[in-house]
């Protein structure tokens, strides 16, 4: 009823070395091949998994330490570079762009910033897009920076879940 005096959720970052890749937030790992959009179910940008999200008002995490490389202002994808040079581009939903932002919220990180694993990036409302759109949310390596980036390909995950590992 008062949503102005809702508390704001405070979250610490997760407590991950700079080799470990953390789940996005609370959810599913999907197949990869399951998202309509070819683009990314044939892995052309690079090695990827895709998770399910639903909700209003949900939170995308950094899914790794490092430099917030790109955020677009549509708050409908981000990128982070880790330290040791390996690109990861997080990709919220298919076509969202079209959105212009509408039902994406970025939640003051910059390009620029340093982040942590589980750093708030993008709050989402997945129940209200996901009438129109296939909201598959991608997190994609577009460059390993030649080092061996493995992921894990399924299952229930929260947002402390580690999916990933660089070596």
């Amino acid at each position: 009823m008062f949503g102005f005096l809702k508390k704001k959720e405070k979250y610490e970052p997760l407590n991950l070395d700079n080799k470990q890749i953390s789940s996005l937030g609370n959810g599913k790992l999907i197949p990869i091949a399951s998202v309509s959009d070819p683009m990314f179910a044939e892995e052309m940008m690079g090695e990827s998994i895709a998770f399910s999200f639903s909700g209003n008002g949900v939170t995308i995490f950094a899914p790794a330490n490092g430099t917030l490389s790109a955020i677009f202002p549509t708050g409908h994808a981000f990128g982070i570079t880790t330290a040791d040079g390996v690109e990861i581009l997080v990709h919220i939903g298919v076509n969202t762009v079209e959105l212009k932002g509408a039902g994406f919220k970025t939640l003051g990180k910059k390009e620029g910033d340093s982040v942590k694993a589980g750093d708030p990036i993008v709050s989402v409302d997945f129940d209200k897009l996901s009438g129109k759109y296939d909201m598959s949310t991608m997190l994609i390596i577009t460059d390993a920076n030649d080092k061996t980036v493995t992921l894990k390909k399924e299952g229930t995950v929260t947002r402390d879940t580690v999916v990933g590992a660089i070596a």
